[in-house]
């Protein structure tokens, strides 16, 4: 039985939407999965369904960047202030903070992650171009970290070590999701390849204009690529930090965001005519290599 199943109603219809949202939005990565703990799944898709919200104001095209930020502003605000329970036609925001508000309170959760979030999401509206690793890095300890923390956190979990590690991870895998959505992003006027970068290999962003992955593009992606492999090395070790099921979600995670990377390269960052992705076939392979965790890590 889920936990949630036994608060007050209000409580339980907001948490439901809030895991109904989680359901219906693809990503890369389930969100509160069966993996997880039944008692952490409600309190992560609260989590995930305000991110998701304040993502959506930055990136949907329609509102002008003023309203966008506007929009920002008062989800801020929300945060910010007490929530009340949601009447049985409340619209779904009511249900999100209403949620969020029980997360927060019930596992001590700093307010200060969920700006982070929130500034972030600031910054894709007004900010295009990065022209150093130091600032994408930077956009990823607000838009990525906050997210693995939150995690820990309600999985009972507050250790600087712990932390350090999931930062790794967590920026590896928005590095990851970059370069697979080069050409989304591209198309909103967006690049996260520091300029430096670009520079470094000659790519010029005409070609990015024609839908062009030249060799120079290449060579650049290949670079970005590289560290974020080394990313993904340096947080490995929270995978075995962490104890029960939550062990199991962070091996498949890290599994899979390393096979996005290996999918993307494969492909010679191709991104325009196919976006790389976990396929169906991905799955075995995926399991095999949780399940053979601990025997390669100990023969490596």
């Amino acid at each position: 039985m889920n936990p949630i199943d036994a608060q007050p109603e209000p409580l339980t219809r907001a948490y439901s939407y809030c895991e109904r949202l989680a359901r219906e939005h693809y990503e890369n990565f389930p969100v509160a999965s069966r993996l997880l703990p039944a008692s952490m799944r409600p309190h992560i898709a609260a989590i995930y369904a305000f991110a998701r919200r304040a993502d959506d104001f930055a990136d949907e095209p329609g509102p002008a960047p003023d309203e966008r930020l506007r929009l920002l502003d008062a989800w801020e605000a929300r945060l910010d202030r007490g929530a009340i329970p949601p009447g049985p036609t409340s619209p779904g925001d009511d249900c999100i903070f209403f949620a969020l508000e029980n997360t927060i309170r019930t596992h001590g959760l700093p307010r200060s992650l969920f700006h982070d979030l929130l500034s972030a999401f600031r910054q894709d509206v007004v900010t295009a171009r990065y022209e150093t690793w130091p600032e994408v890095l930077d956009y990823c300890r607000r838009s990525a970290n906050p997210v693995g923390r939150l995690v820990l956190r309600v999985a009972g979990y507050d250790d600087p070590q712990l932390d350090e590690q999931s930062d790794a991870v967590c920026t590896a895998l928005q590095l990851t999701n970059f370069w697979q959505d080069l050409a989304i992003d591209w198309r909103r006027g967006r690049l996260y390849v520091p300029l430096q970068e670009r520079d470094r290999a000659r790519a010029l962003d005409g070609d990015l204009d024609a839908g062009r992955m030249t060799p120079e593009w290449q060579a650049a992606l290949h670079s970005v690529a590289a560290k974020t492999r080394a990313l993904f090395e340096s947080g490995k070790p929270i995978c075995d930090g962490v104890r029960g099921r939550l062990r199991w979600e962070l091996r498949l995670t890290w599994l899979g965001g390393m096979r996005i990377l290996e999918n993307t390269e494969a492909a010679g960052f191709d991104v325009f005519n196919r976006r790389p992705s976990l396929r169906p076939a991905d799955a075995p392979l995926l399991l095999w290599k949780a399940l053979r965790w601990d025997a390669d890590e100990s023969s490596s």
